[in-house]
């Protein structure tokens, strides 16, 4: 494996712009899983309705934790074999398809669990089994990036992509919060829809899964399956031998570019912070900065507007001058927006610079990708996307550990903040050490 050997990207023939909206689409569909599921409000309806008189000592949200713990521990060992093995084989987009199906087929069943504790552990692990089907999905689907872009515009593509996630998650919260939760009373929505054992949000999960399911469609239909172009030396092996496989690349990479290495474990630091900021930015919404409760949704909406229009326009900005400059610039932004945070108050001043600190995430998270691509050897995406996944669950309690750590030691949910940017930090230096690709090298 030569880690300077690079084909262009795109190869086989620049892709049209039906296929990069093909590609996109299916980001704008994955949305109904992370934005409505896993974030806003099956997840919110399992652990405050289903399981809010669950017998015994231990809460519905701690066991909520720890079947994500789990989920989060079966992707760590798994993504980086499967993502050797999708390269290997040729088989990226069935890959796609059968993942995108079994949580499509996970998040459906979500329709069966009534708002009973008894349904408790179904909603648990139908929650746990779409979270692991989700995670490795994105693995084949990352590794198509170089499928729909060339080298010139890979940052414009990955921001495309990461925008259409961020507008998909914005219209179907807003669908389901309009036609199947708002208002008060047994009935809810503009679709009159019954709360009589949670069939509203039921109903919600039924609604995402059908979602997701047709928004993916394009691009199993639009994009060719990757031809294989390396040797079939790990085609046809097993799950034990696809380890020794991949443990012997990690160190033949090491030996011919060290840098892919460090950037896995610097990206996956910043990631952390960039995961942090959203995962508590309602509770400091509401918690410190006294806006309500009904308007959280309403900034989640805006933060995802501004979090899209990031990804967008530093999309070109990564394709002129490249990724880490753009990684770099949305760190230190966000932390000098954080570092303001601490010290102000109210409402405003949150809307102010808590959007600010996201219009500054989606052109991190995309130019993340686009950092890694250009550092991949060409037929080994779906390897380095696998390991990609792993050095971010390894290190995912990093943000949530500091955040409840200076919360804890200050007394006040306000110092949390501190955590989030030292993991910011500690990510932005370790980045800092890592050179950035060189294809930007070329005139």
């Amino acid at each position: 494996m030569s880690a300077h050997t690079h084909a262009p990207a795109g190869a086989g023939g620049a892709a049209t712009g039906r296929q990069v909206f093909a590609w996109g689409l299916w980001d704008w569909g994955s949305s109904a899983f992370h934005a409505v599921i896993l974030t806003f409000v099956f997840s919110v309806y399992l652990t405050d309705a289903v399981g809010d008189d669950l017998p015994g000592t231990v809460s519905a949200t701690s066991w909520l934790g720890w079947a994500l713990g789990i989920s989060g521990a079966i992707i760590a060992v798994t993504a980086p074999i499967f993502g050797q093995r999708f390269d290997a084989a040729g088989r990226r987009k069935r890959s796609l398809a059968i993942l995108t199906a079994l949580t499509v087929a996970a998040m459906a069943g979500m329709y069966f669990v009534r708002d009973d504790y008894r349904y408790l552990w179904l909603g648990l692990v139908l929650l746990g089994a779409a979270s692991v089907a989700a995670e490795l999905a994105q693995v084949p689907y990352n590794a198509m990036l170089r499928q729909v872009s060339t080298e010139d515009n890979l940052g414009r593509v990955s921001g495309f992509g990461w925008a259409m996630g961020y507008f998909g998650g914005i219209v179907l919260l807003l669908v389901c919060y309009a036609g199947f939760i708002s208002g008060d009373g047994d009935v809810r929505g503009l679709f009159g829809v019954s709360t009589d054992g949670g069939a509203n949000i039921r109903l919600v999960a039924l609604l995402a899964a059908v979602w997701f399911a047709v928004f993916a469609l394009p691009v199993l239909w639009s994009i060719p399956e990757k031809p294989v172009e390396r040797g079939d030396e790990t085609r046809r092996v097993g799950i034990v031998e696809s380890y020794r496989v991949l443990w012997r690349d990690l160190r033949e990479l090491w030996q011919v570019d060290r840098r892919t290495i460090w950037y896995l474990g610097a990206s996956a630091l910043f990631r952390d912070g960039l995961a942090g900021v959203f995962t508590f930015g309602a509770v400091l919404a509401v918690n410190v900065y006294g806006i309500s409760a009904a308007d959280v949704l309403l900034f989640g909406v805006a933060a995802n507007v501004v979090s899209a229009l990031g990804a967008l326009a530093a999309g070109r900005v990564d394709d002129r001058l490249g990724p880490k400059t753009v990684i770099v610039g949305s760190l230190i932004a966000m932390i000098a927006a954080g570092t303001v945070l601490l010290v102000v108050s109210g409402p405003t001043m949150f809307w102010i610079f808590g959007l600010v600190l996201c219009l500054f995430v989606g052109p991190a998270q995309s130019s993340a990708r686009t950092f890694l691509v250009r550092l991949t050897p060409h037929g080994r995406e779906g390897q380095m996307f696998g390991l990609y996944a792993t050095t971010g669950r390894a290190v995912s309690f990093l943000a949530p550990t500091l955040f409840g750590f200076f919360a804890w030691w200050f007394a006040t949910d306000r110092a949390g903040i501190v955590g989030l940017l030292l993991v910011l930090a500690i990510g932005l230096a370790a980045l800092l050490a890592v050179r950035a690709p060189d294809a930007h090298a070329r005139p």
